[in-house]
């Protein structure tokens, strides 16, 4: 396959990946299995709360915010990641 990029986003691909020690092939390579790999991440949660609404097991709105809001707090100090809803 063979992917064609304006000349300024080859340049800043470059640029990125000189900073990051890789090439720019490299690069894309590695951003583009992580995008596919999130991609994937996203349709099995949307398949899951789909199965869960199917079921009837919904949150009600207060619980909703309550989840979004714990999800915008500061990471935890195990890795950077966000802080897991306490119900989950």
């Amino acid at each position: 396959m063979e992917v064609h990029f304006a000349p300024d986003v080859e340049s800043r691909l470059r640029q990125v990946a000189q900073a990051n020690g890789k090439d720019a092939e490299q690069l894309v390579k590695d951003t583009v299995a992580r995008m596919l790999e999130r991609h994937a991440h996203f349709i099995a949660g949307v398949n899951k709360g789909i199965a869960q609404a199917d079921r009837g097991e919904l949150l009600d709105h207060d619980d909703v915010v309550s989840r979004i809001t714990r999800l915008q707090e500061p990471c935890d100090s195990s890795g950077g990641q966000p802080k897991p809803p306490a119900n989950t």
